[in-house]
């Protein structure tokens, strides 16, 4: 264990400055990613199936905890069909787009993973080329360290983008999910109100 630790301690200490900005990059990223994914994670909503979204519809009181203020703000006060529509597209309008940042910064943070990475290359080769170039004895330590600098920072930036893809490409999808399931909601309540509208209208019209 020891050994293992010694290790990376000596790789970490010849991948160069770079490292350090490697290290800060790859916190930022993981913990605005973690962060992204937990605000998605709502897979027991987004499988739901339109029965039980027609019952939360009616009765919002047997809806998930997370859900009743979504179904009762898109309900209440409604007196045509536009209004529950306009209220859908306010909720798209407050919870989409913040996702959405989050996603170009994140995507953002892994493409400067790997150019952190070529940069600690180039530097790394131009160390090499400057003992190449001034000679002596201590060349070959020289030009070992200035290697030993491009390939370490070149594997740590792709070490860090490739997890970081995957988060991305996960946010992404659970993003979409949860536009789909907002379009599903919305398509039940229309439905459900077009038919309360058309009975309400049924008795106006036999009063008469």
């Amino acid at each position: 264990m020891n050994a293992t630790i010694e290790q990376m301690l000596h790789t970490w200490s010849n991948g160069g400055w770079v490292m350090a900005a490697l290290a800060f990059l790859a916190l930022i990223t993981y913990a605005t990613a973690t962060h992204l994914l937990l605000h998605l994670y709502q897979r027991g909503l987004t499988r739901v199936t339109d029965v039980d979204l027609r019952r939360w519809g009616r009765q919002p009181k047997e809806a998930p905890a997370n859900m009743r203020e979504l179904i009762r703000y898109t309900q209440d006060e409604v007196h045509t069909l536009r209004d529950i529509e306009g209220r859908f597209r306010e909720v798209e309008a407050a919870k989409v787009p913040d996702v959405d940042r989050r996603l170009a910064f994140l995507k953002i943070m892994v493409v400067a993973a790997p150019l952190l990475g070529l940069l600690g290359t180039v530097l790394g080769m131009l160390l090499t080329f400057k003992a190449i170039g001034i000679g002596g004895s201590s060349t070959s330590d020289i030009i070992a360290r200035g290697i030993s600098e491009a390939l370490v920072a070149t594997q740590t930036g792709m070490m860090v983008a490739i997890p970081g893809l995957l988060m991305v490409h996960v946010a992404k999808r659970w993003r979409n999910e949860y536009v789909t399931f907002l379009a599903r909601l919305e398509g039940v309540t229309l439905r459900h109100f077009r038919a309360e509208f058309r009975g309400m209208t049924r008795m106006i019209t036999r009063s008469e």
